[in-house]
């Protein structure tokens, strides 16, 4: 049965709080109390549904139904739900948002004609009278070849674009959006007015309202644009949109009381006239179950209690559109209902099914289905219909009725919908309940090294997603206790580890970080849990996004941190990889078939692999691990002893703060990564080589103190003084207890950064007000007391509740204003929970 007391409201005013509108009826409390262990904080994204990197939809305003429900990326994942009480209808989540019309169409539709060039030009070229006659032409998208909708190759650094276009006639009231895409770096202008320019940013398909008054109604307009890639994939497109004349159905919404953040759910609860509504999302990613953690289905629990004493008709409504099963809208899809044993489901998916094909960054799955479901029974009806008319079927009566048992579409001509309706009847002070189910098959999940791989959770094909919708539903209730009771044990060990705040944020880490990776084995039943740089530059199995992730792993299972290591240490051991230090990437999600990044990283990767594989020895009390894998690591090893202690010019991974010799820092991972290598041959009983390179280790050491001390503190580059950075990769010393530094090195340090702190953290170094949040945890964790832990602590709780940037928690932001500067939805806050590993 379902829990009866979630719909409880509690409320709790926590002091310095910025709370959201959800804080203005603390007093209301539906239902018997009970002990909760979700703190209701205001989040910059709540997560919802968090299977894997494309199957990950978040909230991303401080009511569930003031935006429509968004994938991480910021396109919508449209998930909508309405109570209808007495005949009287409340919308609890989503919003209704009509896909805009082309006016101006992108490559998304069809290709443009532009002129372009890769050499800066003269100046005024983005003036609508300048003459581009010398420029190449060319057809939109603008990228690199044989990625998103790209048409013209891109493959230089930058880019120039202007595209003339004539204004077709619209009507007067309409409103014009400009839709973009950029990868990286970009400016935009409209008939010489800049309107757009970015900064340090990559995505895709915005809009933004345009003033019409910039338009040329009957003569010449021209969009002039330049791009700047950073690196990795590139792309330039855009179009001008409009409204489309469809209106939204549901109109009224309910009133949102409560949120709160447990590690595994979400739970939010609303009055909706006469009767409350308590609402949970339910990610069932428990990490001693990997079966279960890689079974791609998701809960929506819901409760329902009259609040006035009396008896009420209610009717409970879900609805999700085939949004979450294409890349583009432009894809046409098939939608359907089915049933499975005792399972009724919709489902969606494109009519190509261009298995594994798309890869990238910004970009959704556009194979495979997805599902709504629920338990079969008379009171239960999956359906799938038309988007206005479904809403407006139900909003007068209650009731939806499937136009078909399947359809074609695509989705910018018509957008279906999948939906569940639940009627309960005599809703009184008893509480009536049920849950629905959100999944997806991707049927092949990576292509590594060749082979497709299926999930996990198929047993290489042997489970049907029909058996896994099933096994759900009969698991139901059990999963949920277990998530219950797993909650409770992270609350409280976060709590006793590093305070209130330090709880609350990883509590949000928990389903952000473990969703930005997908499980599967390999063809030999090797575990590869393989990340997706997500928002960076879409790499898959990243060495140095698995390092600062690691702890959350270690914390509650090795072997998952061992799966992000097996794909590193396969491409040096296959011989597929030949360079004497790791390497950083095996490819671009979900195609691991090889480094895709252009550059490497020799210190860093070689150095977060030796302590990774040293943190999991001492995890796990023995160095079996490492004995599997010792000669790559003995001559990765080899190579910090040679080129560790001052590194020449080369990319770490801060490497978005740029190229620099000599880092302080980077020098002290070399001598980590030495002194765990040391560490592992005593476990291994290799005394001699134990000793060598322990005594390397602290010779390092020594030197770097000597090369680094700047006085009251350590530089961020042996060659230039007045200098500082956080020296978060120290913290290994004292985790592994590796006892390489003096212990006042750390004290000097944690102090000096207590004087250079601003509103919302401590910058990564003196270059820049910006920081990374992981980092600040791993800092602060070097601190020898709870009290000044939570000093480094409060400043990033205070970020997170105050950014103004509404994305899944970003890791880079401004420390003076709370600001994103780039990344989001990555899964390095994991990171977090190093401070939970100290013994």
């Amino acid at each position: 049965m379902f829990k009866p007391y979630l719909n409880q409201a509690l409320a709790i005013a926590i002091a310095g709080l910025s709370l959201g509108s959800c804080a203005q009826k603390e007093e209301h409390t539906a239902g018997p109390a009970k002990e909760e262990f979700g703190q209701e904080f205001r989040a910059p994204a709540y997560p919802l549904i968090t299977i894997d990197p494309y199957t990950s939809a978040w909230s991303t305003t401080d009511n569930l139904y003031d935006s429509p429900v968004k994938h991480w990326t910021g396109r919508n994942h449209s998930l909508i739900g309405a109570v209808q009480v007495d005949g009287k209808t409340y919308r609890f989540m989503g919003k209704e948002e009509i896909p805009l019309q082309p006016v101006i169409n992108t490559a998304k539709y069809e290709e443009w004609e532009g002129k372009y060039v890769t050499e800066k030009p003269a100046e005024g070229w983005e003036q609508a009278d300048f003459n581009d006659g010398p420029w190449t032409s060319g057809k939109g998208a603008f990228g690199t070849p044989n990625t998103f909708k790209t048409v013209t190759p891109w493959e230089t650094k930058e880019i120039w674009v202007r595209r003339e276009f004539t204004m077709p006639e619209i009507s007067e009231g309409a409103e014009l959006y400009l839709v973009y895409s950029h990868d990286d770096d970009f400016e935009l202008y409209l008939n010489g007015k800049e309107i757009v320019n970015t900064g340090n940013r990559a995505k895709s398909n915005l809009s933004m309202k345009l003033d019409k008054s910039l338009l040329n109604k009957d003569g010449k307009n021209v969009i002039a644009a330049h791009c700047l890639d950073r690196g990795g994939l590139a792309y330039v497109d855009f179009g001008i949109f409009k409204e489309s004349d469809e209106k939204p159905v549901f109109g009224e919404t309910a009133v949102q009381n409560s949120v709160k953040i447990t590690a595994t759910q979400t739970k939010y609860n609303f009055t909706c006239g006469p009767v409350d509504l308590a609402l949970e999302f339910a990610s069932p990613l428990l990490m001693d179950d990997l079966d279960l953690l890689s079974r791609p289905v998701n809960y929506v629990n819901y409760e329902v209690t009259a609040n006035d004493g009396e008896s009420h008709d209610v009717k409970v409504y879900f609805e999700a559109t085939p949004e979450w099963a294409v890349n583009e809208l432009n894809q046409e899809v098939e939608v359907s209902t089915g049933k499975t044993g005792s399972v009724n489901f919709a489902k969606a998916g494109t009519t190509q099914q261009a298995i594994l094909k798309t890869k990238g960054d910004n970009v959704g799955i556009d194979w495979g289905h997805f599902y709504l479901a629920s338990e079969a029974a008379d009171d239960k009806v999956i359906s799938i219909g038309d988007f206005t008319g479904t809403k407006s079927a139900f909003l007068e009566n209650g009731e939806t009725k499937s136009e078909s048992a399947s359809m074609n579409a695509v989705l910018t001509k018509k957008m279906p919908v999948m939906t569940f309706v639940q009627s309960m009847a005599d809703v009184s002070d008893k509480a009536a309940s049920g849950y629905i189910m959100i999944g997806y098959n991707d049927i092949e999940s990576i292509q590594y090294f060749g082979d497709n791989l299926k999930a996990w959770w198929t047993k290489n094909g042997e489970v049907s997603f029909d058996k896994a919708l099933t096994s759900a539903a009969a698991d139901h209730d059990d999963v949920m206790s277990r998530c219950d009771a797993f909650d409770k044990e992270v609350y409280e060990e976060a709590v006793n580890a590093g305070g209130e705040h330090y709880a609350r944020l990883c509590q949000l880490a928990y389903r952000q970080s473990i969703a930005a990776h997908k499980l599967v084995k390999d063809t030999k039943g090797t575990t590869l849990f393989l990340s997706k740089e997500n928002f960076s530059n879409g790499s898959i199995g990243t060495v140095d996004v698995t390092y600062p992730s690691a702890p959350l792993f270690l914390k509650y299972n090795p072997e998952l941190l061992k799966g992000m290591l097996n794909p590193i240490f396969y491409y040096s051991e296959s011989g597929k990889w030949t360079k004497p230090f790791a390497a950083h990437d095996v490819g671009t999600y979900p195609q691991a078939n090889g480094q895709t990044y252009g550059g490497d990283m020799p210190v860093e990767e070689s150095g977060n692999m030796l302590i990774l594989t040293t943190a999991i020895a001492s995890t796990e009390g023995n160095a079996d691990y490492a004995e599997q894998h010792w000669e790559t690591l003995t001559t990765w090893a080899n190579y910090l002893l040679k080129e560790g202690l001052d590194p020449e010019n080369q990319l770490c991974t801060d490497d978005f703060a740029g190229h620099f010799a000599h880092n302080v820092n980077l020098s002290v991972k070399a001598i980590m990564g030495i002194a765990g290598y040391g560490k592992l041959a005593k476990m291994l009983g290799k005394d001699d080589v134990a000793e060598k390179y322990t005594a390397e280790a602290k010779r390092m050491a020594q030197e770097w103190i000597r090369m680094a001390d700047d006085g009251d503190h350590f530089r961020l580059t042996f060659d230039k003084g007045e200098t500082w950075s956080q020296k978060y990769n120290l913290v290994w010393d004292k985790l592994l207890d590796l006892g390489i530094f003096p212990e006042d090195v750390a004290k000097k340090e944690i102090a000096y950064y207590l004087t250079k702190q601003n509103k919302y953290g401590l910058p990564l170094d003196n270059r820049r007000t910006y920081t990374k949040s992981d980092w600040i945890v791993w800092t602060a964790t070097l601190a020898e007391d709870k009290a000044t832990f939570e000093k480094f602590i409060d400043p990033v709780y205070a970020y997170v509740t105050d950014t103004p940037d509404r994305v899944p928690m970003s890791d880079w932001y401004e420390t003076p204003d709370a600001k994103q500067v780039g990344f989001q939805a990555r899964s390095v806050v994991g990171g977090y929970y190093i401070k939970m590993l100290e013994k």
